[in-house]
């Protein structure tokens, strides 16, 4: 009899041990572009009442500025990045994990102007005129939108000639606020970024060759703690789900 009440004892506290594993709560900290912070944030909340035991957490930042930090050993378990070369020498690095090989969404390049001021711009040629006295635009070393301002402007051959005019930005974000508050006359942006705002006007497209370079990626950070939910988020990222919020918000989902 007490052979068969140790067992039992043994039995309840076994479940009473799987429950308690179940019922943990996990942080996840994903670090992505500036320009996801809307998107996965209302990915990330959807993400967290299907899981209720995960608690996620964002640092959204330029991607050249994470990048750094990861090689640095921050403490982040997913990779959300807005340029495919910073990711693959993540990768190459073995700094990241990359179980998807195709890109997570695409993005558009759009020239921005305030959306109460006249509108004098129409083209990226029309920036040289001596009232644009400002242009924001990422810092093209750090900022993979202030890399692919520079290529849309190098190709419309203004790009030099506009050098006095340049407002430098730490991230995409911050050109959008430098425009919507008028403290520059226009700025180059992701399109998502655009929509975003009620404050500005879209005046022009980069080609569509050169947005089709505007691929995001994302993996899991190999040292991460928490590796298996991370790349559970991950594979969210990825799922029809995630892919009708990406849609809502202005991305273009990345076909297989």
């Amino acid at each position: 009899m007490m052979k068969k009440l140790a067992i039992y004892i043994c039995f309840i506290l076994l479940l009473a041990g799987c429950s308690h594993s179940a019922d943990k709560s996990v942080d996840i900290t994903i670090g992505a572009a500036a320009s996801m912070k809307d998107v996965l944030e209302a990915i990330g909340e959807q993400y967290e009442k299907e899981h209720q035991n995960i608690n996620l957490t964002f640092t959204f930042s330029s991607t050249g500025t994470l990048q750094k930090q990861i090689e640095q050993g921050a403490p982040i378990d997913v990779f959300v990045s807005a340029d495919p070369t910073a990711f693959e020498q993540l990768v190459e690095k073995k700094l990241v994990i990359a179980k998807q090989n195709r890109p997570l969404v695409y993005n558009e390049l759009v020239l921005i102007t305030p959306k109460q001021k006249a509108r004098t711009i129409h083209s990226l040629s029309d920036l040289q005129h001596p009232t644009i006295r400002s242009i924001a635009i990422g810092i093209p070393e750090t900022v993979p939108a202030g890399a692919y301002a520079k290529q849309w402007l190098q190709t419309a051959d203004v790009w030099e000639k506009l050098q006095s005019k340049y407002v430098f930005a730490k991230d995409v974000r911050q050109v959008l606020t430098y425009v919507e508050s008028e403290n520059a006359d226009c700025g180059i942006v992701y399109r998502t970024d655009a929509l975003s705002s009620k404050r500005v006007r879209i005046i022009a497209t980069a080609p569509r060759s050169l947005n089709r370079q505007i691929a995001y990626k994302a993996g899991v950070i190999a040292q991460s703690k928490q590796q298996k939910e991370a790349e559970r988020f991950t594979e969210y990222l990825h799922s029809k789900q995630a892919s009708r919020i990406f849609n809502k918000y202005g991305f273009i989902v990345a076909t297989k």
